[in-house]
């Protein structure tokens, strides 16, 4: 008597099933590292401000900036974390405060690059001693280091 093969069908479904088992179990879930990502550049951008309104604002740029960072002011760009520090050194009078708060971040799918925007305030004193404030949005760019810390990249 002839035997007829039999179709291998179910062990092929069977082994696909296990890969694709074993690689859901494996793999991480991409929302839930960029929420966590989101919620450290938001993190950051909290540090940022409050060493800005502590220590100053040449003091909290030099800390946060990256080294290849920059900044554009005075419809300049000034490149480098010594030449933004110099640049703040020549440029913050006293009573001069800097605020922010951002309104949106997002982060690459890989973790490496983020962005926010949101809205400032620069306060200064006046010829005659009166407080001003300037309102605006500001837009930063955030690289994570070699070390895991986020530094901006552009202000």
């Amino acid at each position: 008597m002839h035997r007829r093969k039999q179709p291998r069908i179910s062990s092929i479904g069977f082994y696909l099933a296990v890969i694709f088992f074993i690689a859901g179990c494996t793999g991480t879930d991409p929302e839930a590292n960029i929420d966590q990502w989101k919620a450290e550049i938001l993190s950051v951008e909290k540090a940022f401000n409050d060493m800005a309104q502590r220590e100053g604002l040449t003091k909290a740029f030099e800390y946060y900036a990256a080294e290849d960072g920059v900044i554009r002011r005075s419809k300049k760009v000034i490149k480098g974390k010594d030449a933004i520090r110099k640049w703040y050194e020549n440029d913050v009078r006293p009573n001069e405060t800097l605020t922010w708060t951002p309104t949106f971040v997002d982060v690459s799918q890989s973790g490496d690059l983020a962005y926010t925007y949101g809205n400032f305030t620069f306060t200064y004193p006046d010829s005659l001693g009166n407080l001003k404030a300037n309102k605006g949005i500001f837009h930063t760019v955030w690289k994570r280091q070699a070390d895991g810390n986020w530094r901006f990249v552009w202000d």
